[in-house]
């Protein structure tokens, strides 16, 4: 399974099947003991830092000697600044950007939850503390020069000020052909631009003398049609092992097997977000005890 963070993929697209407005219960921050993606960390002592500028030293800073260690490594800038970008840990989507002094990164290492350096007001601000859309940190990466920070996390509700799931809703190509901006168009990697497409396909209504639907639409409407061919591409994935195919045809077979079981998701209302967060949650658990947990629930 691939790492994460995710590089966001610049093919825009309509999210808001992906998002849709709900009430978010993610309110454990801390990954669970054993977890291979991020493994328990040390929970650092709580943050206090007397007011002052964002290039307030780390001395002022109520920190474990390795946190202060790891500050001091970044590379801040000049008004001891760095971009923090925060991350959707199970979409890889990009939510916002800000920027983060040492009080903040300091502090988003302690409580994990994203918080940010206000240049306008010239202080903290945790993402959350007025509209309750936390961003609740996993993990926090640095980039390779250390002066950009990234935290991965998972976000309680949508992240802009607009209502929109992201930041992210504005394409310059679109702009440049003239086209107005879009809240429900927003950054998506391959696989969440097929769910939208697939998303869209459902809404559309085949009106009369219109021609044939299409395939997608096909199998939305046909349970039995859907199921037989999501039994189909399974056989002939399994087939590409048994009968030793080129590593292209497993790849051509897997993505027909992924597309029809992602019609059924939307035929069951269920989003890819939803299936990536069991996923990520399973990593903390052997397989034994996961189906130990199905028979109890």
């Amino acid at each position: 399974m691939a790492a994460v963070p995710r590089a966001p993929v610049s093919s825009p697209t309509s999210r808001a099947a992906l998002w849709p407005a709900r009430s978010n219960p993610r309110n454990a921050v801390a990954p669970p003991s054993g977890a291979l993606w991020w493994p328990r960390r040390q929970t650092c002592p709580v943050v206090s830092m007397a007011p002052g500028s964002a290039r307030s030293t780390p001395a002022a800073l109520a920190v474990d000697p390795k946190v202060e260690a790891l500050l001091d490594s970044v590379k801040w800038d000049i008004k001891g600044l760095a971009v923090a970008i925060a991350q959707n840990v199970d979409t890889g989507a990009i939510l916002m950007q800000g920027f983060a002094n040492k009080e903040a990164l300091a502090t988003t290492i302690s409580t994990r939850k994203a918080t940010f350096y206000s240049r306008s007001r010239s202080s903290l601000w945790t993402k959350g503390e007025t509209s309750m859309n936390f961003i609740n940190v996993h993990d926090i990466f640095l980039d390779c020069d250390r002066d950009s920070i990234i935290y991965l996390g998972t976000p309680d509700g949508p992240t802009c000020h607009t209502g929109a799931e992201t930041c992210y809703y504005s394409s310059v190509y679109d702009a440049l052909q003239g086209s107005k901006s879009n809240q429900e168009r927003q950054v998506a990697t391959t696989l969440y631009s097929l769910e939208d497409t697939i998303s869209r396909r459902k809404e559309e209504v085949v009106a009369a003398g219109s021609g044939k639907p299409s395939w997608t639409k096909k199998l939305l409407l046909d349970n039995q049609l859907l199921c037989s061919k999501i039994r189909e591409e399974a056989g002939e994935l399994i087939q590409t092992l048994l009968e030793n195919e080129d590593r292209s045809r497993t790849a051509s077979e897997m993505a027909d097997l992924l597309y029809h079981a992602m019609v059924l998701l939307s035929v069951k209302d269920v989003k890819m977000e939803e299936v990536l967060e069991v996923l990520r949650k399973r990593f903390s658990q052997s397989g034994v005890e996961e189906k130990a947990s199905r028979k109890k629930s």
